[in-house]
């Protein structure tokens, strides 16, 4: 009796065994869900400011690899730094910016106040392009949320005029200095300066360019914005804007964080009855650098049409 009762126990062991082992090799296929899903996300990216093929200091999109201002800093100087090594992700049409082999010795971050300190290298830049530098870093680096101005430093002793011009700084810089400047001066009383965006197009695909005017007109800079994007500049035939000439700024209210405009429809595309992005992107972005104000609230015949935060 004992011996027939170990048998049984012993069948029972071995095909438990068995069946325990058929589940792991074969596996139900829920078993094969519970850790192969994969969630995919876009990757953050940073505009920063390089050279385009026609020597204007346009913005350009990179991925962002990092969340710390700190780091960020880092990585958009890199970006703006020219090296042997050719980068994948940015376009042959584009042009690094900051002389070869020039190091970052240190930076400070207080209270939105950027200080760099470069080394000598830094001094190599040519002539044609030192405006251009100092633009593209103000506009690179100003796009971390952090940071509001920057003083540049040449081996901690402070920047206060380009190298070859011999132009005089402003002690602390920000976007006020202006980009890819245009001047449309008949006095040198009650200048103002207006930043534009346009959009360019090569080999496909589309970026943004600012151009600064600085001017007499004593409209109210939105008022200028718009009569300017209503039109193609003439001075440079590759930059487009998708404004229609037949819309027109109905109203317009400056807030403390915001602008609300009114547009007739002719602001509208006829297809979607919609604001083109194009359209948003370069009033926005005009509307940022020259307020300071990251939103933008788009009616029109007063219907509210897209709140746009830039």
């Amino acid at each position: 009796m004992l011996k027939k009762f170990a048998y049984k126990k012993i069948i029972i062991i071995t095909l438990s065994f068995i069946f325990l082992l058929i589940i792991y090799l074969f596996p139900s296929k829920d078993a094969y869900n519970i850790n192969t899903t994969i969630t995919y996300t876009d990757p953050k990216t940073i505009p920063i400011y390089l050279v385009d093929n026609n020597n204007l200091v346009s913005r350009f999109e990179v991925i962002q690899k990092s969340n710390s201002t700190n780091k960020l800093i880092d990585e958009v100087i890199e970006n703006l730094t020219i090296d042997e090594k050719e980068s994948s992700y940015i376009p042959n049409n584009f042009r690094k910016i900051i002389p070869k082999n020039t190091k970052l010795i240190s930076k400070d971050l207080n209270e939105g106040l950027l200080k760099i300190n470069f080394s000598k290298e830094f001094l190599n830049v040519t002539k044609e392009n030192e405006e251009k530098l100092i633009e593209s870093l103000i506009y690179s680096l100003t796009e971390i949320k952090d940071v509001k101005k920057i003083m540049i430093f040449i081996e901690g002793e402070n920047l206060k005029e380009l190298p070859h011009s011999k132009k005089i700084l402003p002690l602390t810089l920000d976007r006020s200095y202006g980009i890819n400047k245009v001047y449309e001066l008949e006095s040198m009383k009650d200048v103002a300066k207006v930043t534009t965006y346009y959009v360019s197009k090569m080999e496909g695909y589309s970026y943004y360019i600012p151009v600064t005017t600085i001017t007499n007109s004593k409209n109210e800079k939105v008022e200028i914005i718009i009569e300017k994007l209503k039109t193609s500049p003439t001075y440079q035939t590759n930059l487009i804007s998708y404004l229609a000439a037949s819309a027109e700024l109905l109203d317009y209210e400056i807030l403390e964080n915001s602008v609300n405009l009114s547009f007739n429809n002719e602001v509208l595309n006829l297809d979607d009855n919609a604001i083109i992005e194009e359209v948003k992107y370069s009033i926005a972005l005009s509307i940022r650098d020259t307020y300071d104000i990251n939103e933008t609230i788009f009616y029109v015949d007063n219907n509210l049409i897209d709140v746009f935060f830039i």
